[in-house]
């Protein structure tokens, strides 16, 4: 048998041997989320508040902008 052939036929096992244990690993985790628990996993307590960010002075947020007092109407003169 030429080297190419011997070659070939070793890649082919070592693909095979591969194939197999990725299965087999992969089963156990896919194993383990069967349980129906709908837990996702990431722990922790969830946060929704916004962060909050310390801006330079002289910035303020939009919506921390002071109220405004509607504008009054010109006054005619007498």
């Amino acid at each position: 048998m030429s080297s190419l052939i011997i070659d070939m036929i070793l890649c082919g096992i070592a693909y095979v041997v591969l194939i197999y244990f990725v299965a087999t690993l992969t089963r156990v985790n896919l194993d383990k989320g069967k349980n129906n628990n709908k837990d996702d996993g990431d722990g922790g307590v969830e946060d929704t508040t916004p962060p909050k960010i310390d801006l330079p002075p002289g910035v303020i947020w939009p919506s921390d902008e002071p109220k405004r007092k509607k504008p009054t109407s010109p006054m005619e003169a007498s």
